[in-house]
């Protein structure tokens, strides 16, 4: 599959790695329909990338409702005329440990919130879900070819603190295998799904941390430094023009676990 001339909607796209995957994949050719919840971000982004010489939209949406992930969708085939990538990077983080504990007492002092546990789930899973429902019913309907993405991270195996997160990602890393089983049982041939799933990436809010913290960070890291986004970027190509990448999910983690 070319890039040049497709149409990708990406969630998230107004910052970090979906704005960085929105501008590289522009740069070959690829058509952005950007959805986030910034209009000032989206038109910042959306004029950048038509400076470069790209072709962008861009459209408020939270990911977290159906009608304004299904208004994206619908946005994009009206500006575009058709969807051949979605990737779905809208995404959040509330750390907390389950329980909390008196160093003294050793008894319970604080508890993950339900509101923090359910904010996460309703960003990263149920966004996902709306995301890749919505833009896979349109590529089905109109026959538009292309690829489905999902953003799972290394921390689906379990993190201290990631109850909330922990679970998104890991049932992201999931969703490839699902898609990839209904749509063979299906006879869904032109529309494949893969996920990614990052380590610490370099953007600014991860730069933007504690000098102490990022330096622990980084001691864990076989390659000695943060992932770039454009190296995710890299693989998000990759994954469009390899036709037979297709219900996997992939680690660009500078080998992180293996460092741990």
């Amino acid at each position: 599959m070319e890039l040049k001339g497709l149409v990708a909607v990406i969630t998230g796209g107004a910052s970090g790695i979906g704005e960085t995957v929105a501008k590289e994949l522009a740069a070959d050719g690829v058509k952005i329909s950007i959805g986030d919840i910034s209009q000032e971000s989206i038109d910042r982004v959306v004029a950048e990338i038509k400076a470069a010489g790209g072709e962008a939209t861009g459209f408020v949406c939270n990911v977290t409702d159906e009608d304004q992930v299904a208004g994206l969708m619908d946005h994009t085939i009206k500006e575009f005329g058709q969807i051949n990538v979605m990737f779905p990077s809208a995404g959040i983080i509330k750390d907390s440990l389950l329980l909390s504990t008196d160093r003294e007492t050793g008894k319970v002092k604080n508890k993950m919130s339900l509101d923090a546990f359910r904010q996460v789930i309703d960003v990263n899973l149920t966004g996902t879900f709306l995301s890749i429902r919505e833009a896979a019913a349109r590529m089905v309907d109109n026959n538009f070819a292309g690829i489905i993405f999902t953003v799972s991270s290394v921390n689906r195996v379990g993190v201290a603190g990631q109850m909330n997160y922990s679970s998104t990602k890991a049932a992201a890393a999931v969703m490839p295998n699902v898609v990839c089983s209904e749509f063979h049982r299906r006879n869904i041939r032109n529309i494949r799904c893969v996920g990614i799933a990052p380590g610490f990436v370099a953007t600014p809010m991860v730069k933007g941390m504690n000098q102490k913290a990022l330096d622990a960070i980084l001691a864990t890291i076989p390659i000695g430094r943060l992932v770039e986004p454009a190296e995710i970027a890299d693989l998000v190509k990759f994954c469009i023009k390899n036709e037979a990448m297709h219900g996997v999910t992939v680690d660009i983690n500078g080998g992180l676990r293996h460092g741990n």
